[in-house]
């Protein structure tokens, strides 16, 4: 029924849940996995509130990031391999995690979105659970959400 799916996940507990649930689902029905993560843009609202940053502050931030998106990734990457489930994965920059969701899900030709029902909450988090409820209201692929 479903060809490609893409799961978007940000390295929290429900989130590597749901990656689980993807794997199995995509299993049962012969599908590959799009394995996604909207790493945050902390240049556009550190700027705003902090013009005094040290110039190594963007380069540090940058480094973490792609170093926490590589490590979220794949670990997603390696619950598919052990499956025996074809996966992909990627990472892209984004000040609106829902937009580069939906936008990521077009890109890549997927036909079901499964995200977990929200992911990790205060300023560390970046699939929240209203990134989730976004997805929902504002994508025309189906959107399956993991509890």
């Amino acid at each position: 029924m479903f060809h490609n799916l893409l799961v978007p996940t940000d390295g929290s507990d429900l989130s590597q849940r749901a990656i689980e649930a993807a794997v199995s689902f995509a299993k049962e029905g012969g599908a590959r996995i799009t394995f996604f993560y909207a790493k945050p843009d902390y240049a556009a609202s550190i700027y705003g509130e902090f013009e005094l940053m040290e110039a190594a502050a963007p380069n540090l931030l940058y480094e973490l990031t792609e170093s926490r998106a590589q490590k979220i990734l794949s670990r997603a990457t390696a619950v598919a391999m052990a499956a025996g489930v074809p996966s992909v994965a990627f990472a892209e920059t984004a000040d609106k995690p829902y937009e580069a969701i939906i936008a990521a899900a077009k890109r890549e030709a997927c036909d079901l979105i499964l995200m977990a029902s929200h992911g990790r909450g205060g300023v560390s988090g970046v699939l929240l659970g209203s990134e989730t409820h976004k997805v929902l209201t504002h994508c025309e692929l189906p959107v399956l959400v993991y509890r």
